[in-house]
């Protein structure tokens, strides 16, 4: 059963209008426009305990990229952090205050790159830059020493990428870690049509208007846009996490089964009743969930 304060977040997140951009292509495109037009900062705030932050000012990609590490320690680990956003949307606090909180807590330096958004970036510059990022990060540290882990959109660039990077013959990464992935962007799954009217902040017609600007000329069921139609066999083991009013959660469950069904090991936390990314919010099945993710990078 959802705590108490997690049954107040669908009500909150309708008053507030989280859903608003998501009801029609109309209204997401109008706004990628205005954020085209007045782009919204990305960098760090200025608060962030027990960490400290580094600047790659010249890395290959041309994006910003920041390294996250512990204040007052060397860093045991490595690991890449993607944001979500719907593809269109720039990193938020809430992503960096998590990615602070692990750090702190286990001492993994994490690479938080700032990728191009859709239009401008598509899955087919995305998705092998990032892997490239977690290749230079292996070729240092070991695959085994080496993590990625995204949110929503960017739970689909780290499932895809670590795809990429088993197809080069990188050994399985020590852990994948999907928050509320998007993984198949047909969003053809008929049990999303049970999930969506519960849904508080996503849905369908915006949705496929971003996907559409990030796909770009590839087709919906790339492996480089949908993990869901990759071959799983071969990936180091997967931490993930969904929440039932939430549209990602159908094929979030088909993710389960066909990587169980691959031989890879799968750690899934279902929340009954808990919104998109409920991992990132401070609310108890939250703060379960990060401690989860700490587990990940420190075992």
């Amino acid at each position: 059963m959802p705590s108490t304060v997690s049954r107040l977040l669908p009500p909150l997140f309708r008053l507030l209008g989280f859903r608003r951009e998501f009801d029609s292509p109309e209204a997401l495109l109008k706004g990628v426009q205005d954020r085209l037009v007045r782009p919204v900062p990305y960098g760090p705030p200025r608060r962030l305990r027990g960490v400290r932050i580094e600047r790659d000012g010249e890395h290959e990609t041309g994006w910003p990229v920041y390294r996250v590490l512990p204040a007052n320690r060397t860093p045991t680990g490595a690991a890449v952090y993607l944001h979500g956003g719907a593809w269109v949307n720039q990193i938020h606090p809430l992503h960096w205050r998590l990615v602070a909180g692990l750090v702190a807590r286990t001492g993994t330096a994490i690479t938080v790159p700032i990728y191009p958004l859709a239009p401008m970036g598509t899955a087919a510059v995305v998705v092998p830059a990032v892997a490239d990022l977690l290749a230079g990060l292996v070729d240092r540290h070991g695959a085994g020493q080496v993590a990625v882990l995204g949110d929503s959109a960017g739970g689909q660039i780290a499932l895809s990428a670590a795809l990429l990077l088993r197809d080069r013959g990188v050994p399985p990464l020590h852990g994948t870690v999907l928050i509320s992935p998007a993984l198949d962007l047909t969003l053809a799954n008929p049990e999303i049509d049970v999930v969506e009217p519960t849904d508080p902040w996503l849905a369908r017609a915006g949705t496929h208007a971003a996907i559409d600007l990030w796909r770009g000329d590839l087709p919906r069921t790339h492996p480089v846009v949908s993990p869901l139609f990759g071959d799983l066999t071969g990936l180091g083991p997967l931490t993930v996490f969904s929440g039932t009013r939430d549209i990602t959660s159908p094929d979030t469950r088909l993710l389960v089964q066909r990587a169980r069904a691959a031989g890879v090991r799968v750690d899934h936390h279902e929340e009954a009743g808990l919104v998109h990314v409920h991992a990132l919010l401070p609310i108890p099945e939250g703060r379960r969930a990060r401690q989860v993710m700490a587990d990940v990078l420190s075992s």
